[in-house]
């Protein structure tokens, strides 16, 4: 392999963008983040740099996700993130540019296809492939994607659940919802304001649901005391935030990914439901890490539920393994423009 760079895999997600490279694994994991300045629409930061400045910048720099809901929503400062990943990852004297194989939503359209093509063909791609999110995570997942038997995954990204029923190499059935990780937040966010009449932001929403946060009320429940901002007199306050009032400011949020997992579930061909029901479903995606979301599911659905090992990194160990096997994949799962 030596020292060059042939091939790079990149989950190039809502929140967290990872870069994976064979025979060293992932290299990279960084925010999905870009500060601009304002007045000459400069970048000034990418990734974990940029992501320190949210909620903290003057007015003249703004701090914003290129990507939303799984796709690309601002493609300069896309192209610009990207660019700066495969910069942080390519040697500098290296003069062949790699084949860039990045994961994409499912329910993705043909025009954003070619954006994410166009984005990393222009951020110094030689070629550029796409994969579907859900697949890419079974693999990662170490799901026998391949068999004749029937698997469920069900993927919680920061803007994107991708729910899929996967058999034969391809995606039998398949559901997105942009409810996921970034709506937990705000979904926090929201409860705090309601019952206690404070202002938090979403960086402080997020620490509460990684600390205490839980999908199901518990006996022992865990407590964290949060800084806000009372909204009544304009002045700071602390409150102490609990697990079960996370699980009851996430209901909604979660009824909505329960709801569509039933769904698929129903529009399933039997003898794949059957093997469902039998093997269970495997939770991949940050969103899998929320304390007791496998419990609340698994009750909800009546289905067994199982947590894959380094959910965060499922979909890009995915593109990893598809990438030491090109030829075996190229024809199941590669969506070439």
């Amino acid at each position: 392999m030596g020292l060059f760079v042939t091939k790079i895999g990149i989950d190039l997600g809502t929140c967290n963008s990872l870069v994976f490279v064979p025979g060293k694994g992932v290299v990279l994991s960084e925010p999905s983040v870009v500060a601009v300045s304002l007045g000459e629409n400069k970048i000034l930061a990418v990734g974990e740099k940029a992501k320190e400045m949210t909620g903290r910048t003057p007015d003249t720099i703004r701090v914003y996700r290129p990507m939303r809901d799984g796709v690309i929503a601002d493609f300069r400062v896309t192209l610009a993130m990207l660019r700066y990943f495969l910069r942080k990852v390519v040697p500098e004297f290296q003069f062949f540019k790699p084949e860039v194989l990045i994961s994409v939503p499912a329910g993705i359209t043909s025009t954003e296809k070619r954006a994410v093509i166009e984005a990393a063909t222009r951020a110094g791609a030689r070629a550029a492939y796409i994969a579907k999110e859900p697949i890419l995570a079974a693999i990662g997942a170490g799901i026998p994607i391949n068999s004749s038997s029937g698997h469920m995954v069900v993927d919680i990204g920061g803007g994107t659940t991708e729910v899929a029923v996967i058999s034969l190499g391809g995606m039998v059935a398949f559901s997105s919802l942009r409810v996921a990780g970034d709506h937990f937040d705000q979904a926090i966010v929201d409860f705090i304001k309601k019952n206690h009449n404070m202002a938090v932001g979403e960086k402080t929403a997020e620490e509460i649901k990684m600390q205490v946060g839980s999908a199901l009320p518990e006996k022992n429940e865990q407590v964290m005391e949060v800084r806000g901002r009372d909204l009544l007199f304009g002045l700071p306050k602390n409150i102490k935030i609990s697990s079960n009032d996370v699980a009851e400011a996430l209901k909604d949020p979660l009824g909505e990914i329960v709801q569509i997992i039933k769904a698929l579930l129903h529009d399933t061909p039997p003898e794949l439901s059957a093997d469902i029901m039998d093997k269970g479903m495997v939770l991949s995606g940050g969103g899998a890490l929320l304390r007791n979301l496998d419990q609340l599911i698994a009750r909800a659905i009546g289905v067994p539920c199982f947590i894959a090992d380094e959910p965060l990194l499922c979909v890009v160990k995915g593109t990893g393994v598809v990438l030491e096997n090109l030829e075996t994949y190229k024809r199941s799962i590669m969506i070439k423009r």
